[in-house]
């Protein structure tokens, strides 16, 4: 019998019951709208477990929003056909933070039709039609979506192997579905329909290109409420809108998609990562190197690049009737100079690191701003090391991440571990003696982690570490990669204490994973309003008449002798109301006013981004604060 929990905590066992069922003698089945069973969410249509434990959930549990969100998914749908007869069904599912609903409109739809859609959504809550589990046979199933030409289910359909397919359905609405769903329509209260995309069927180019529908649903008024304005200040962060408005890239189409141009703001701020990076990476111990953005065909057959990650490569270039392709990854180079002498264990471990551009064709589709590019330059790095060297060497790299990540204001962490799959490469005993030392790292340095278990790339296990930025949102950033293929493919070696030759560990891993991505979420991360430390101009001086021109010349002279990023601006006829706007719309840190006052006593008066008025202080003055605020790496002014 199943342990049931009810949602006052009460426990009875159960069997051969449905959980609503169970619930009706006990006057709770208002209340529950689905149930967990070992981390499964499940239907209360559905008979319990016959061992386990079960628990009831209701809508204020965070576990039945992916079960309401489902619901909502299919109001939406219902009310797509009630308002566009012929439309066409392909999925629904629910997503992290709401739902969406993929359709192949027989005439194009826009951005207006979207509150009729919500509208009749909402009669069709008002109506709180039941929502019914129905089991219909395979021919039945076919015939039914035959009838309706129904292409995209058709498809689904055939890819089931059961005889009795799963259906739910509410009042004319019936949709093929696993579920679970909530017991009916009027329980999906609070809801947005939020924006519509395009969306190739299943993903494919090849297929047809169908309207996707993006919505949310919650369990209150105000959760939905506190949601949509979390959508505005995300949109207005958007890394693509502030890229533009504060001139740091740009794409353009006849350069070619996913192809970023640097802008002299936004490369000042690259280099000054840049030179972080190294900095640090030296103090580490990593070995700065440089390799090309070529290399024959034969590399790449070798690395197994050509036979596994064809796809994502570029077509190759004759050289001289040899083929050549661009490089996708650094892998084979940073390999071919660890080959260039013998090794002996005391060389051990080497750490080469580049910051590597490559290039990787990707869909137009999945191209986004900075955070799916063609051409990137990778934060990478090799570490090559003897077996009893792991296990060190993985805690110094995942600590040495999380320093570097924390720097750029990152607090919050978490992990996911990926273990072997069932077709892999390497000995048990090499599997083993990684994956322990990976988990071990993680759990030394307190990182709350998940196992993917079998979801190991299948040349090695991994880690990837999930950072949480301003808006709660989670990026993955950091992966520590084994690798038993390359050196194998490769015939690396290093000479053992006795005189023979024995394979070393390679660890492949990228702190930032690459350059444009990271990026990207900074500028979200902060809104454009970068710290001190990053801010591509740190100060600007502004005259208060064009007498104090020529001063305020001298204070960004010297502000630019101490190493600070200053302009001076000059008035131009415009008023100093307008610089100060001017300034804080291009989010400068620190505004220096020069008025007559100023330019007699030698101070500026020092304004912040924030509004803040600090009042006059010397030039050095100033200089100590930004020097401070850089050194120390915070969000502060």
């Amino acid at each position: 019998m199943a342990r049931v929990i009810l949602p006052q905590g009460e426990t009875v066992e159960a069997a051969g019951v449905s959980l609503r069922e169970l619930l009706e003698g006990r006057g709770l089945s208002d209340e529950v709208v689905g149930a967990l069973h070992n981390g499964e969410l499940r239907d209360i249509r559905d008979p319990l477990p016959t061992e386990g434990e079960v628990r009831a959930l209701t809508l204020a549990d965070p576990e039945a929003l992916e079960i309401l969100r489902h619901t909502a998914a299919h109001v939406m749908a219902q009310a797509v056909q009630r308002l566009f007869p012929g439309v066409k069904l392909a999925i629904g599912p629910s997503i992290r933070d709401g739902f969406y609903y993929d359709f192949e409109f027989p005439v194009p739809i826009s951005h207006e039709d979207l509150p009729r859609i919500e509208d009749e959504m909402r009669k069709i809550v008002a109506a709180d039609y039941p929502v019914e589990r129905v089991f219909l046979s395979r021919e039945e199933a076919l015939e039914l979506y035959r009838e309706r030409g129904e292409v995209y289910k058709l498809e689904l359909l055939a890819e089931i192997p059961d005889e009795r397919i799963s259906f739910y359905k509410q009042a004319e609405f019936i949709d093929l579905c696993r579920g679970p769903h909530l017991p009916s329509t009027g329980m999906v209260k609070h809801f947005k329909v939020l924006e519509l995309a395009g969306a190739y069927w299943r993903g494919d180019p090849n297929n047809p290109m169908l309207t996707r529908i993006y919505g949310t649903a919650f369990s209150s008024q105000e959760a939905l409420e506190e949601h949509l304005k979390w959508r505005e200040e995300a949109r207005r962060r958007d890394h693509r809108t502030l890229g533009q408005q504060l001139d740091l890239f740009s794409i353009h189409n006849e350069i070619g998609a996913g192809l970023v141009l640097w802008h002299p703001r936004g490369a000042k701020i690259r280099r000054i990562i840049e030179e972080f990076w190294i900095r640090e990476h030296e103090r580490e111990g990593y070995q700065l190197i440089y390799t090309p953005h070529i290399g024959k065909a034969r590399l790449w057959e070798r690395s197994g690049h050509l036979d596994f990650f064809r796809e994502s490569m570029y077509a190759p270039m004759d050289v001289e009737g040899q083929e050549y392709f661009i490089k996708p990854m650094n892998c084979p180079f940073h390999i071919t100079i660890y080959k260039t002498r013998t090794r002996s264990y005391r060389d051990l471990p080497i750490k080469y690191a580049e910051l590597g551009t490559v290039y990787r064709y990707e869909r137009s589709g999945v191209l986004h701003g900075l955070l799916r590019v063609r051409g990137f330059t990778q934060d990478d790095a090799h570490i090559i090391c003897r077996p009893d060297q792991v296990e060190e060497e993985i805690l110094k790299v995942l600590r040495f991440a999380l320093e570097i990540l924390r720097a750029f204001g990152f607090t919050d962490f978490s992990a996911h571990l990926s273990t072997r799959p069932p077709k892999a490469v390497g000995t048990e005993e090499d599997w083993g003696l990684a994956t322990e030392s990976l988990r071990r790292a993680l759990e030394e340095e307190g990182i709350p982690y998940d196992v993917k278990a079998g979801e190991g790339a299948f040349y090695g296990p991994k880690i990837d570490i999930d950072i949480e930025d301003s808006l709660r949102r989670s990026w993955q950033l950091t992966t520590i990669q084994f690798d038993f293929n390359l050196p194998e493919r490769f015939d690396m070696t290093y000479i053992g204490q006795d005189g023979r030759k024995y394979r070393p560990y390679m660890i492949h891993r990228a702190l930032l994973g690459s350059f444009e991505r990271f990026f990207g979420i900074l500028i979200e991360h902060y809104g454009g309003a970068f710290p001190a430390w990053l801010a591509p101009v740190q100060a600007v001086v502004l005259p208060v008449t064009e007498e104090q021109g020529t001063y305020a010349d001298r204070v960004a002279e010297r502000l630019r002798e101490a190493g600070i990023r200053a302009e001076s601006w000059s008035r131009g006829g415009k008023t100093l109301r307008y610089l100060i706007r001017e300034a804080q719309l291009q989010k400068v840190p620190y505004m220096l006013v020069c008025g007559p006052r100023e330019a007699e006593a030698g101070t500026v008066a020092v304004r912040l981004r924030t509004g803040e008025d600090l009042g006059p202080q010397s030039t050095e003055e100033v200089i100590a604060r930004i020097k401070e605020r850089e050194g120390s790496r915070t969000s502060e002014l």
